[in-house]
């Protein structure tokens, strides 16, 4: 069986704006060419495959053969991703980055990742974007290992040596529990009850923060590293914790969740900080997202 030949980038072109014109010299005037060196090209292009493209007896304009609707598609993908590869290559030039590692705390209210994340898509189209999502201290550690460029990290009560801190923002963190927990039935208010009652506990997996505490008042506890299933077992009546505000709105209106009156632990804010390595700065695009974070507060 004869193998195909390889068609070069410019008999591709050729004949993608042939299909997209719907004519020879239409994809002649287009490209500023003869219309018989167009002819030439895809008649080289069809040598190289060893398929006929178009049905040019069929009728007077170009119609693609089956095969031609084939090679179009792959066609069409091959041009896409060597317009990619320009557009990277021309942002590395002007010393835009390749790529961005984010790291965020999960307890960054959703509407806020998803404009940042939205934004720099819209801004850096050729910049790839990885996101993780990890809590407390696990954030930090992702910067300091080199694993992300840039994170999104909660209050830490250490001060961690070549790291900067940019402030964001923060969210009101408030305990809650279903209306079914006993800490809702009995009569709230005393000092002291919350510790009689399984508190659910947000922990990471660094060891950064191994062995520290945040906002801790029960004497038992149950630990997750996951926000969305400590909020599963808040719904189900299984402990009480603490919460960002926006998270649970929707429950507290709904009733599926209360807001707790615990004297011991009213709530607070939980502030925010975009942090990188003192020793590697951010980039254009990278600084640009810290900006886009930190427009988000003021607005």
């Amino acid at each position: 069986m004869m193998e195909p030949g390889t068609p070069t980038l410019d008999q591709l072109r050729v004949f993608l704006t042939v299909v997209e014109v719907g004519s020879f010299a239409g994809a002649a005037r287009r490209l500023g060419r003869a219309t018989s060196v167009i002819s030439y090209s895809v008649a080289n292009l069809e040598a190289q495959l060893g398929l006929p493209l178009f049905d040019r007896e069929a009728t007077r304009r170009p119609t693609l053969t089956e095969a031609g609707r084939t090679v179009l598609a792959e066609a069409r993908t091959v041009a896409h991703g060597i317009d990619g590869l320009r557009a990277k290559v021309r942002g590395l030039l002007t010393g835009l980055e390749a790529e961005v590692h984010l790291a965020v705390d999960v307890l960054l209210p959703t509407p806020r990742v998803v404009d940042a994340l939205q934004a720099f898509q819209a801004e850096f189209p050729t910049v790839t974007l990885r996101l993780h999502m990890e809590a407390l201290g696990a954030v930090t550690q992702l910067v300091l290992n080199r694993a992300a460029t840039i994170g999104v990290s909660g209050p830490l009560d250490m001060v961690t040596q070549g790291i900067e801190r940019i402030a964001v923002g923060d969210v009101e963190m408030i305990p809650v529990a279903a209306p079914s927990h006993p800490l809702v039935a009995s009569t709230s208010g005393q000092p002291g009850a919350a510790r009689d009652h399984v508190q659910l506990v947000l922990t990471d997996r660094s060891t950064l923060t191994e062995g520290q505490d945040f906002s801790v008042v029960g004497v038992r506890t149950w630990r997750l590293a996951d926000i969305g299933a400590k909020h599963a077992l808040l719904l189900a009546g299984i402990g009480w914790g603490n919460m960002p505000e926006p998270m649970v709105q929707e429950d507290l209106e709904r009733g599926r969740l209360v807001h707790l009156s615990l004297p011991e632990f009213p709530g607070g804010s939980y502030r925010f900080s975009a942090i990188y390595r003192t020793d590697s700065p951010p980039g254009p695009a990278a600084s640009w997202l810290i900006q886009r974070l930190r427009k988000r507060i003021e607005a």
